[in-house]
């Protein structure tokens, strides 16, 4: 579960849905990153259109979740 994202998103009062309409996925493909219910690693892609959403830098995705926490 990427807990520090979930916090990003809600600071910035954001919806799950307003996230991935402006990172152009699916509601459902960002609430799989955002619980970590996804199987595949994330797509440095859709990492960088998420992270410019919420202002973040994209490689935050690869570091290790304790260290991003």
């Amino acid at each position: 579960m990427r807990v520090w994202l979930k916090k990003i998103r809600k600071n910035a009062k954001l919806s799950t849905y307003k996230v991935a309409e402006m990172a152009g996925i699916s509601q459902s493909y960002y609430a799989s990153i955002e619980t970590g219910n996804r199987g595949k690693p994330l797509n440095a892609d859709v990492a960088k259109k998420i992270a410019e959403a919420l202002h973040f830098d994209w490689t935050r995705f690869y570091e290790d979740e304790k260290e991003a926490g």
